[in-house]
């Protein structure tokens, strides 16, 4: 039976953050269940670097996305690490929705975002003559990464700390006493099963990080930590004459269920709409090529130029969200569990969007109370 001080489970970019982070001052094992990093919420994703904007003021997602993204952009710029700062632009297609904007930008200003401005007409037409708008909010901050690179980078630092990456290794079992946790693990054989103490267990296991904390003995159902699978796909562009060179993004939908079909630009300069987002039972990756005309429709409002045939099926991932259908606005769960009796216990529930740009400052958040409950 081997033992560390900490045990991450999950390892997409924010457990590979924590253990990057962690690492530097204690002893680490992340365990992961597939045969790669980062296989499901991370690689399935926009890329795209959010400045803070859309989130209720003083919440984790708010403040983290500020500080994660400032912290971004000095870890790819000093790390080498592919990312452009190209900006983005809300859009409001009607009179009527330049209220919206104008309560998004002061919730931005609150949230101590700064530059935000007030486009026109025609200053939304000299920087983008190629869409649509009444109006447009310019968020400066906001940008796109290569989250493989900074997963790679993540790794990295964790292996030159003498932190260890078990890929393969899936979680079955897990027990709690006298302040210490045993992880019972199924490795990639069939006979393979191996367990490991730890005195700090930190919960990252996205879309399944609910049933980690059942495992613990923690009642999701009763608390709120059910997680919710929401699902959102993306359609590539295939049309080279209506170059955008901001991300494009119209009004939030109600409650945050999703930011709205956006344009968003990979890093060699490839234009793809989404996510939409609908609720589903089951996790599938599938792209339904029915809801070609749903993101049509969407984003011809903005997109005059687009024809329904310049859209081909890319790809789609699952956000794993705490709010359910209908239900209200969630915030991050970052907490450690010692008031239900868990001293040690670290969950991280519900890491949605935007949750890739939080993954430095959620790093540091999380290292601070590993360091309270060692010191």
């Amino acid at each position: 039976m081997d033992h560390t001080n900490v045990a991450i489970i999950g390892c997409g970019v924010i457990g590979l953050a924590i253990g990057a982070e962690v690492s530097k001052k204690r002893g680490v094992v992340l365990i992961e269940r597939h045969g790669r990093l980062g296989t499901e919420i991370s690689s399935r994703n926009s890329e795209i670097i959010h400045s803070g904007i859309y989130y209720n003021k003083d919440s984790l997602k708010a403040r983290l996305c500020l500080e994660g993204n400032r912290l971004l952009y000095d870890i790819c710029k000093i790390n080498s690490i592919d990312h452009r700062k190209i900006g983005k632009l809300v859009v409001a297609t009607s009179d009527t929705e330049i209220g919206e904007l104008e309560k998004l930008i002061e919730k931005g200003k609150n949230n101590d975002v700064q530059d935000l401005s007030m486009l026109t007409e025609v200053q939304v037409r000299s920087i983008e003559p190629n869409i649509k708008a009444v109006r447009a909010l310019l968020v400066p901050s906001a940008g796109v990464v290569d989250v493989h690179q900074l997963m790679n980078y993540y790794e990295k630092t964790i292996v030159e700390n003498n932190g260890v990456i078990a890929l393969n290794s899936l979680v079955f079992r897990i027990g709690h006493d006298f302040g210490k946790y045993t992880i019972e693990i199924k490795g990639a054989t069939r006979d393979e099963f191996y367990t490991l103490t730890c005195n700090v267990l930190i919960n990252a296991a996205g879309l399944g990080a609910d049933k980690i904390a059942e495992m613990v003995g923690i009642d999701v159902e009763r608390i709120g930590y059910k997680i919710h699978y929401c699902k959102g796909e993306y359609f590539i562009v295939n049309n080279s004459n209506g170059k955008v060179n901001h991300l494009i993004y119209p009004i939030p939908e109600k409650k945050l269920v999703g930011l709205g079909i956006h344009t968003s630009l990979d890093l060699a300069g490839g234009l793809r709409l989404g996510p939409n987002a609908f609720y589903v039972n089951d996790i599938d990756y599938d792209v339904d090529e029915n809801h070609r005309n749903e993101f049509y429709e969407y984003v011809r409002l903005y997109l005059p130029w687009l024809k329904k045939e310049d859209l081909q099926p890319g790809f789609a991932g699952i956000r794993p969200k705490l709010q359910g259908p209908g239900e209200d606005y969630r915030d991050f769960v970052i907490k450690h569990e010692k008031d239900k009796g868990f001293v040690g216990l670290i969950n991280l529930i519900g890491i949605e969007s935007p949750g890739l740009t939080c993954s430095p400052a959620i790093a540091k958040y999380v290292g601070k109370i590993v360091e309270e409950i060692l010191f």
